[in-house]
């Protein structure tokens, strides 16, 4: 097969100009964590003409990831996630410049970071999202993030803009990023979860009693392909965004999706929210209580 580039994205053009995919060719991204919804971003970007991939993944596929994640399957089982990734990412786009890391990306951040355009936070490590986060600021970088939910959610967090550590008020001002504690990240976690179930109408599509496992940590997270999926191109969307320097559909507050109803979801009033928070919290409580 002759590969050409412009033949490649011909269909592109009337979506974007010709001028803009020109934009996409020369844009570097950053996606850590390849799996779920950082491999489903990566696969839309890839094919959408983007010029440069940077992937990031500490672990590799297993069985259980061959329900979501795009780039697993059968004979990708127990490969590094990243390596993998890039290998079927080239049978897309043989002309992609991608550059992989493993356990290692975390001491090459600074780097990583400051070349790219824009981010995508693929990760679900509190520590790992934190160093992400810390370092977009230092090097003014927008990071394209998304909810642990059951409902499809995206959010774009922009250098001026308060990070989830500040935003949602996690304990973990003022500490290393690989100096956390299980209780740090068990309280992180639960404050996503309050967020999630105070501005979305995440509890009615998900088992609760499941979901209670999960928030007392003897579960792991739930992952569904049409959410995980969709999320995915809700980032691809917003990383575009920023490449082209179009208007975000998000902002660092984030909407939720539900499929289920057919309507997006958007935060409440600082008022609604106070109200509830109390609720949410006794709820989530409970639901964690052995």
């Amino acid at each position: 097969m002759s590969f050409s580039y412009e033949t490649f994205t011909t269909r592109n053009i009337g979506f974007v100009s010709a001028a803009e995919q020109r934009r996409l060719q020369g844009a570097t991204v950053f996606i850590c964590g390849t799996g779920g919804m950082g491999g489903a971003a990566i696969q839309a970007l890839a094919r959408a003409g983007i010029g440069r991939l940077v992937l990031a993944d500490i672990d590799r596929f297993e069985v259980s990831n061959l329900n979501r994640q795009v780039f697993c399957f059968t004979d990708t089982v127990g490969q590094p996630k990243a390596e993998a990734t890039r290998d079927l990412c080239l049978k897309i786009n043989p002309a992609l410049a991608i550059t992989v890391f493993g356990p290692d990306w975390m001491e090459h951040a600074e780097e990583i970071v400051s070349g790219a355009d824009v981010v995508i936070n693929g990760t679900d490590d509190l520590g790992a999202s934190l160093l992400l986060y810390r370092t977009a600021r230092r090097h003014e970088k927008t990071v394209i993030d998304a909810y642990a939910a059951p409902l499809p959610s995206v959010y774009v967090t922009r250098p001026a803009d308060p990070m989830p550590e500040e935003r949602l008020g996690y304990p973990t001002t003022g500490t290393a990023w690989n100096a956390l504690t299980p209780d740090q990240r068990a309280d992180a976690f639960l404050r996503e979860a309050e967020h999630v179930m105070v501005h979305s109408s995440s509890r009615h599509h998900v088992d609760l009693k499941l979901a209670g496992e999960v928030v007392a940590g003897t579960r792991s997270r739930m992952s569904f392909a049409p959410m995980v999926i969709s999320t995915g191109m809700l980032m691809a969307y917003e990383a575009i965004n920023a490449v082209l320097g179009r208007k975000h559909g998000a902002d660092c507050r984030g909407w939720f999706f539900n499929p289920y109803a057919g309507r997006v979801e958007r935060p409440r009033s600082a008022l609604v929210a106070v109200l509830l928070r109390p609720l949410v919290r006794r709820f989530l409580n409970r639901l964690a209580a052995p």
